[in-house]
């Protein structure tokens, strides 16, 4: 049998080759989110970084493969930021990257060489868990938050989004390895090909199962809800320009009967109680389009030290009083971590010159005509967790306040708003992504776009009509049972791997057998 390192040629022998290859390798799966959306190939996407890392020569060489495709795939998924980090998006890459260098580990423990059923099997669960402990690792707010998780990948694809009703985007994640992993033994391992094929079966079988079995959402009542996106200004007076856009914009909306309306991040730039003029205006175009407008101030508090990004309820009498501090805020762009350290970011790049101050709890507003929201701020949407808390909370609408005007010709606002869709169809409702500069998106509690999205290149404002549901999904009522599940596989694995060195390590015992006699030897004299 050929040595595993010579499986992809001699040429991978040099380490530095092998390691572009694994990168490569790691950022194929970036072709499956927007703008591409194949999302198709996020099923084989995965594929080249198993072979590489199951062909590794040594354990230390599969988690290089590991270390180095991850670095990949966290650089392909975030090629967006390199013109506002430059340097400082590959020196997180090349940190995050290092999650996955257990994981390579993994793939070579039950891959390598020819695998017997029993590993092949194991592989199917211990590699999507593996994965998993890496996806939940990095959706730390600290380490950037669970952006371009595998499972966002099937936004668009009603069944998944079924399934993402019962466990969330961290299910969709875990078979999506789960069929990668088999593939890859398909097509790479002849005499293992049966117990791939067992496991592409029981997956499918399972997913089946779980997708007649999901409740849908009952729609009990629709609203409608009114998007305002300004589009791009430009100037040093963008912020009264904006303000004076979305006014107009707003404007037009009036009789077309919206229940609310709601503008984009960092809408307003000033603390209304600062500039009560402009309260008064938006309260005044609350009045005349006859809904709240849930705007997002982007300010200086005066009622405390620091700034703060809020979204804040207008009716027609003024603030109603319901307000959200945004809670996770976005690393480098909103904060510096351990700014001692790390402070000079700001010198390459457009990290943040002063901190934003956080917010302490979610809330769910109360708006005019009885109807409930939920809202986050910008990359909260990529958090399954506070979706979730607001759904129990009794949001009926979930509403994400977004801009991503600083890439804006990039694919990071297609990917925002995508997200969207995850979110609505995890927790049963309505989402709306409501943007400065596009793309604005609107979703049904099954996770299917509403209306079409105002793109990078609209500035207007539409009302959508949405449904309102009720109920619970089993997502919203069990949590993120799949991470639960993959922590106990985990475990489980550490366990057997101790039991084993321990096994492997542990002293013969003597032997209690006599020796045996001699011919020489007299029973009366031993010895002679």
């Amino acid at each position: 049998m050929n040595r595993p390192d010579r499986a992809f040629g001699p040429w991978l022998v040099s380490p530095w080759r092998r390691g572009a290859v694994a990168a490569m390798a790691g950022a194929l799966p970036m072709l499956a989110f927007p703008a591409p959306s194949w999302w198709w190939f996020a099923y084989v996407a995965v594929v080249p970084w198993i072979l590489l890392a199951r062909s590794a020569p040594t354990g230390r060489r599969a988690a290089y493969d590991g270390w180095f495709g991850g670095f990949g795939f966290i650089l392909a998924v975030h090629h967006w930021l390199l013109p506002s980090l430059h340097v400082f998006t590959v020196v997180i890459a090349a940190l995050l990257g290092a999650l996955w260098a257990p994981w390579g580990w993994l793939v070579r423990r039950f891959l390598a060489g020819v695998p017997s059923p029993g590993r092949v099997g194991a592989a199917l669960l211990v590699l999507p868990s593996g994965w998993l402990m890496v996806e939940l690792a990095r959706s730390w707010q600290g380490l950037g938050g669970p952006w371009g998780l595998l499972g966002s990948s099937q936004w668009q694809v009603e069944p998944a989004l079924r399934l993402a009703s019962v466990g969330g985007v961290w299910l969709l994640s875990f078979l999506v390895v789960a069929v990668n992993v088999a593939v890859a033994v398909l097509v790479s391992v002849r005499e293992s090909r049966m117990p791939a094929v067992a496991g592409l079966v029981a997956t499918a079988a399972a997913t089946s199962a779980a997708w007649v079995w999901s409740p849908r959402p009952d729609v009990d009542g629709r609203v409608r809800i009114a998007v305002v996106q300004p589009g791009v200004v430009d100037g040093s007076t963008s912020g009264d320009k904006r303000f004076a856009r979305e006014e107009a914009l707003t404007r037009e909306l009036a009789g077309q009967g919206a229940d609310l309306v709601v503008w984009g991040e960092s809408s307003v730039g000033f603390d209304l109680a600062d500039r009560p003029d402009l309260a008064l205006r938006v309260a005044a175009l609350s009045r005349e389009v006859g809904a709240d407008i849930l705007v997002n101030v982007d300010a200086r508090r005066s009622d405390r030290p620091g700034i703060y990004k809020s979204s804040v309820l207008v009716g027609p009498h003024g603030a109603t009083g319901d307000r959200y501090d945004k809670m996770r805020l976005v690393p480098f762009g909103e904060y510096v971590p351990a700014r001692s350290l790390l402070g000079w970011a700001t010198s390459v790049g457009k990290a943040a010159g002063e901190d934003r101050r956080r917010g302490t709890e979610q809330v769910v507003m109360n708006v005019g005509h009885g109807l409930r929201v939920g809202p986050m701020i910008c990359f909260e949407s990529a958090f399954p967790d506070m979706s979730r808390r607001l759904a129990q909370d009794g949001a009926e609408v979930l509403v994400a306040q977004s801009s991503t005007s600083t890439f804006q010709h990039s694919w990071a606002p297609g990917q925002h708003a995508s997200l969207a869709a995850l979110r609505a169809a995890e927790t049963g409702r309505t989402m709306v992504h409501a943007t400065l500069t596009g793309v604005s998106a609107v979703y049904g509690p099954d996770g299917e776009r509403i209306g079409s999205w105002l793109g990078t290149n609209t500035s207007g404002a539409t009302v959508y009509d949405v449904p309102l549901a009720r109920g619970v999904t089993p997502y919203v009522r069990f949590g993120d049972w799949p991470v639960h599940g993959a922590l106990l596989v985990m475990a489980a694995l550490c366990v057997a791997e101790g039991a084993r060195t321990f096994r492997l390590r542990r002293p013969a015992p003597e032997s209690l057998v006599p020796p045996a006699r001699t011919t020489r030897e007299s029973p009366a004299r031993p010895g002679r």
